[in-house]
């Protein structure tokens, strides 16, 4: 490369760099439009619209209503944020929260009466017409055609005019086919339940018999759709399209899909009332973990520059870039990516991976020089064999993150958005922006070995004559966490301290005499709730109102009693402004599942994927024990420590989990490498030769990853130190995992299972 060249490689980095980062601080234009301020902010990080809605006609609905009715509704609002909460408050209320919504009205105008869905034939059994279209002046002066009906609900479901309701319909989705003419048509496509497909076949052979009549569907007070019946329906699914010559539109589809599907719960809710929320960790949990990320990004540059000097230089600048251009991305995707507390440790873990990767390359670069290659050979020879464990190492994390964005539930989504984005940006500086980077400054004359740093030979570590007590010592440390997880159960404390996002809790609303900011309320009340309830409290305040709701664990009528004491003696309000609800969890059994169905999904993909690359089944298996062993490490330190279980355990144990199989997977790639080139050596001695060779890249890596998170729990806000405390933990698991387990467990099943030898 020639000098001219490089400086302009330099140049253009920085130039992007500092361009990418004046975007995401300023806007594109200067004046903040587009810029950081855009990203879509989660419930824990910025608030959003809050509406609860009750029964109708039924105080006390069956428990199996309720919680289908939950369940479809959270998959209804998830297609506003992925980060949507639905949770039962009382025993016939539910209330729904939005995250990054400011207007309630466009919601529940959005969303409507959910549960009151019917598919009404045109005439009932006498003939008389059950609805007609006539003329209605609209709210804007114009006049326009309108089905309405001839008779009440009631009376069309006593005359049985009423063919289905929405629970009749299992799957309501806009589709696009190919009509008689081959063209593209829009269309919905339903699917009904075996009941409901035998009520619509004797309704369509009517409809049809009767002159090809229309069935309307009338929702929420005003039919939505009236389409013709054109042949008998009797197969249990159908579509709704358009005239031929005013066609749907794929919006028109949606909407129409949407409403069908909302209006198809099993109960009908009407809304009690709406408001708009603040942040329940609030802006100091932004300013603090901006500040850490700021600070940490600043302790990594200078670490990377002290230990490996030109090439920590270019991997600093290179970091800079991914860091702004990451900024930049959550921006553009602020349409389908929410911004969460779990989404924020889905960025750290992908930049711990973007040091990773510069470290596994860096140490190659020093190993190749000292062996003699010159400067420029040894920095395209150490990408060359550092590239297999970058690829599979983001690779298995990625297939992990993917099936977890597929598959897992709302509460896993933001965390598998942004470490998938993550470790994509991550890969592309990592392989190519510090390699330019190097070249161009060896290019500009950086030539000396001493400014990249010449590797020695190690003497391997015996790792695996230890092995025996490295696994008595973890096996120890689990069985220590079920021990207290029962000695807790015992006490009637529960065996872990789970929070009221998986057991509920109840719900205090008090409307003080005087607006208090979320930085007051947790310096001057929330001490005194917790001292009262004795258990953690999540605030939340009410815009444009002085109404602030505490959500504690479930209180008994005593402490309840207590609790609104000290409100009306301490804070001077009247027991007439305190209003307290029981509420369940916000993270619904059904969720659960699909999070272990995601995850087990996800580890049998990489144990596929780990199998077709390493062409030995044993190292995937291997992976899985060490990651098995991090979790099961980490979930003992909940249960001694009772650090709160709450909605951010999922992705701290997901964080733990990609982690984990990365810095595996870089010691098997070596592994793998050296068994190739061994002949007839003891597989003892290479696995040791392997992981001492991968040592300093473990231990820098877990340093680098651990500064970040320590930094955000001793910057952070509560939530955040109950997030970032087991993520330290499971940071230094993780090392310890790979660099004394691993490898153990590969010689173990090796050894039990040996390889056929080839013909």
């Amino acid at each position: 490369m020639k000098k001219s060249k490089a400086a302009l490689v330099i140049l253009i980095v920085l130039l992007l760099t500092l361009g990418i980062g004046y975007m995401d601080i300023w806007g594109y234009d200067g004046n903040g439009a587009g810029n950081a301020s855009d990203i879509k902010l989660g419930l824990d990080l910025a608030g959003g619209v809050s509406i609860t809605y009750q029964v109708v006609g039924d105080e006390n609905p069956s428990e199996t209503d309720m919680a289908d009715t939950i369940y479809k509704l959270q998959q209804r609002v998830e297609s506003y944020s992925t980060e949507a909460q639905v949770y039962q408050e009382g025993s016939n209320r539910i209330t729904i929260e939005i995250p990054g919504v400011t207007d309630a009205e466009y919601i529940l105008s959005q969303l409507g009466r959910p549960g009151s869905l019917y598919f009404i034939s045109q005439t009932d059994s006498a003939g008389n017409q059950n609805y007609q279209s006539q003329y209605v002046m609209n709210e804007d002066g114009s006049s326009g055609e309108k089905t309405v009906l001839t008779k009440t609900i009631d009376e069309l479901i006593a005359d049985g005019s009423v063919i289905i309701t929405g629970t009749d319909v299992a799957v309501a989705r806009a589709a696009s086919i190919q009509n008689q003419m081959q063209n593209q048509e829009y269309v919905v496509e339903l699917n009904f339940t075996p009941e409901g497909s035998a009520k619509f076949a004797e309704a369509t052979a009517r409809a049809v018999a009767n002159g090809y009549e229309t069935i309307g569907i009338y929702y929420d007070g005003e039919f939505i759709s009236t389409p013709q019946v054109k042949q008998v329906i009797d197969e249990g699914q159908c579509t709704i399209s358009g005239s031929t010559y005013n066609p749907f539109t794929y919006e028109e589809v949606s909407e129409l899909a949407t409403q069908i599907r909302i209006g198809g719960l099993s109960l009908e809710l009407e809304e009690l009332h709406s408001k708009v929320v603040g942040a329940q960790l609030g802006v100091d949990a932004i300013e603090t973990s901006l500040k850490a990320g700021a600070i940490g990004l600043a302790i990594v540059a200078a670490f990377m520059i002290i230990v490996y000097f030109i090439p920590g230089l270019a991997s600093a600048i290179a970091l800079c870039f991914y860091v702004a251009l990451i900024v930049l991305l959550l921006i553009g995707f602020n349409d389908v990516l929410t911004l969460t507390l779990p989404g924020i440790a889905g960025i750290i873990l992908s930049i711990g991976m973007a040091v990773d990767a510069n470290v596994v390359v860096f140490a190659r670069i020093r190993e190749e020089l000292g062996k003699g290659e010159s400067v420029e050979s040894a920095i395209n020879t150490g990408y060359a064999k550092a590239l297999s464990a970058i690829i599979d190492g983001n690779v298995t994390t990625l297939i992990a993150a993917i099936v977890l964005l597929i598959l897992g539930p709302s509460n896993v989504k933001g965390f598998a958005q942004t470490l998938a984005l993550g470790i994509v940006v991550s890969m592309f500086t990592a392989l190519f922006v510090t390699k330019w980077l190097m070249q161009a400054l060896y290019a500009l004359g950086l030539k000396n070995v001493a400014f990249y740093g010449k590797g020695r030979e190690k003497k391997s570590i015996d790792f695996l004559s230890k092995k025996a007590i490295f696994i008595v010592i973890s096996v120890v440390v689990i069985l220590a966490g079920f021990v207290f997880m029962g000695m807790n159960k015992a006490s009637g404390k529960g065996a872990l301290n789970y929070s009221l996002d998986f057991v509920g809790g109840t719900a205090t609303t008090v409307d003080f005499n005087q607006s208090y900011t979320l930085q007051e309320l947790t310096d001057t009340v929330v001490p005194k709730v917790e001292q009262i309830t004795g258990s953690s409290v999540q605030v939340q305040t009410v815009q444009n109102s002085n109404e602030v709701i505490f959500k504690t664990s479930t209180l008994e009528s005593a402490t309840r009693s207590a609790l609104e004491s000290m409100f009306v003696n301490d804070f001077g309000v009247t027991q007439q402004s305190i209003q307290t609800e029981t509420i369940s969890s916000t993270i619904s059994d059904e969720m659960k599942r699909d999070t272990i169905i995601a995850v087990v999904v996800a580890i049998l993909c990489m144990l596929v994927y780990i199998r077709v690359r390493f062409k030995d089944i044993r190292f995937g298996f291997s992976s899985v024990f060490a990651l098995v062993h991090d979790v099961l490490v980490v979930l003992a330190f909940y249960a001694a420590a009772r650090v709160s279980v709450s909605n951010t355990f999922v992705a701290c144990m997901l964080t733990i989990v990609g982690y984990s199989i990365n810095a595996t997977i870089v010691i098997f790639d070596r592994v793998r490498e050296n068994m190739a080139n061994a002949g007839k050596a003891d597989i003892v001695e290479v696995v040791n030769k392997s992981v001492t060779q991968t040592l300093s890249r473990s231990i820098f890596t877990s340093l680098t990853t651990f500064v970040m998170v320590a930094l955000l729990y001793f910057l952070g806000v509560s939530s955040i130190k109950d997030f970032a405390l087991p993520l330290m933990v499971g940071i230094g698991c993780g090392c310890y995992s790979s660099v004394c387990l691993a490898g153990a467990f590969w010689i173990i099943l090796s050894k039990k299972f040996p390889a056929k030898k080839k013909a």
